[in-house]
């Protein structure tokens, strides 16, 4: 479902921003200093499927990666996508842990 979709960073809105079957999945967010907080995942039921919602938080990782911005997860369902996925713990500050 994602693989033609362009993930987006509204910077002014401060949310990626996914568009799918005419329905925005976004991951809202507040960057300060050297530190990305994604604060809030918003999936439309219509689109919202289990390996939607890995597939979409992955693509931010990843676009975050690139930055080389530490992560924050301070929403519980993209918390739960770092605990299971190591290669991004790494992307966590010194001292924080999930």
């Amino acid at each position: 479902m994602t693989e033609t979709a362009e993930l987006i960073d509204n910077e002014f809105l401060r949310q990626f921003e996914l568009n799918v079957e005419n329905e925005m999945a976004i991951v809202e967010y507040s960057l300060q200093e050297r530190k990305i907080f994604l604060t809030k995942l918003i999936i439309p039921d219509t689109i919202r499927t289990k390996e939607f919602e890995l597939e979409f938080i992955d693509m931010v990782f990843s676009n975050i990666k690139e930055r080389n911005i530490s992560v924050v997860p301070t929403s519980p369902e993209i918390a739960k996508f770092v605990r299971g996925n190591r290669k991004y713990k790494r992307m966590l500050p010194v001292g924080i842990r999930i």
